[in-house]
């Protein structure tokens, strides 16, 4: 039988911080719609209705949530799908675990940049604790950001002497030398997302002293080999795009006091056909290496607009069922040409 609760905030705005204005009010009503819940908000007061065990979890998330926002921690309507989900998994989290770790301030703001997810605090967590972490799975689930974060925030505790952010960039491979103007500007449009993570946490004329100074270098891949890094914080972006051999070098280039980060999407490998991903495969090796993280993100976790976690989920189920397709196909022989002989392409 539905089950009727009526909630008493002694404060409405931090209930509407959660809740949202009337437009933002809408990420609300539809979450708790999927949740099986009627929502109905008067002033201070909100009214759930829904199966008991429902209601108890949207109850659960409300006021875990209107109580970081009446501490200061800043919400927002879409925490309120972050903070379900980690409910859902287990109803007796403290949301506050998550929403109040920061790794740092963003730049000309007040807005903290941290963990938004279970997944998400977990890989922080590893970066915290381990000399390697793999941070893998669809975009948009902040593997990189809060890496480049993580690094910038052990720099400014001067726990590490530089950043080095590197991508494979295949288009910027052996091609790049044909390319017109200096080296900075033929890699700099591969480089693009990880000059604008660094420009969200620093001053931009910070950002370009440290790069002059070589406190933080933004590179190609291909600039690591025959480097060894110490006391530095190193990141590999888009790793899917390395071969086993490039992954190999990168990974022996730690050096005493360097923190390695390896981000990437297996299901993205943009390498020509025949060539393996030097991510899948050190996943598979290194798996229970000690000192090794690996830190797997789901469609769940997608901080960007809720389109492009459906967009992932619709991809996800393509590939299973042309995966089940392929299985279900018979294994024909192959084409014989009028010599009898098989063709070999």
């Amino acid at each position: 039988m539905p089950n009727q609760v009526k909630l008493t905030f002694d404060d409405h705005v931090p209930l509407q911080l959660v809740l949202g204005s009337a437009g933002e009010g809408a990420v609300a009503e539809e979450l708790c719609r999927g949740a099986g819940v009627g929502l109905h908000v008067r002033g201070s007061e909100v009214i759930l209705e829904g199966e008991p065990e429902a209601v108890a979890l949207i109850e659960r998330l409300l006021r875990q949530m209107v109580a970081l926002a009446k501490a200061g921690t800043p919400v927002s309507p879409a925490d309120l799908a972050r903070g379900l989900e980690l409910l859902r998994r287990d109803p007796r989290a403290e949301l506050r675990g998550v929403f109040e770790d920061v790794i740092l301030t963003k730049s000309g703001s007040r807005r903290p940049i941290g963990p938004r997810s279970l997944a998400q605090k977990n890989y922080v967590e590893s970066l915290r604790r381990c000399d390697l972490t793999f941070g893998v799975g669809p975009a948009g689930t902040g593997k990189t950001y809060l890496a480049v974060a993580m690094g910038v925030r052990m720099l400014l505790d001067k726990r590490v002497r530089r950043i080095i952010l590197a991508r494979p960039a295949v288009e910027a491979g052996e091609s790049l030398g044909f390319l017109p103007g200096t080296l900075e500007e033929k890699v700099s449009p591969y480089m693009r997302p990880l000059y604008d993570a660094l420009h969200d946490m620093l001053d931009g004329e910070k950002v370009m002293r440290m790069m002059e100074h070589g406190t933080i270098e933004v590179a190609p891949l291909a600039y690591m080999r025959g480097r060894t890094l110490s006391e530095t914080f190193v990141i590999l972006d888009e790793a899917q795009n390395t071969t086993v051999e490039q992954m190999k070098m990168f990974l022996t280039r730690i050096g005493l006091g360097t923190r390695a980060v390896v981000t990437g999407d297996p299901s993205q490998v943009d390498l020509p056909d025949g060539q393996r991903s030097g991510l899948g495969h050190a996943l598979r090796i290194l798996r229970n290496v000690e000192g090794v993280a690996i830190c797997p993100f789901t469609a769940a976790d997608v901080m960007r607009h809720a389109l492009v976690q459906r967009i992932i989920l619709a991809y996800d189920r393509d590939s299973r069922r042309q995966r089940g397709r392929s299985a279900r196909e018979p294994v024909l022989p192959d084409p014989v040409d009028v010599d009898g002989e098989a063709d070999v392409h």
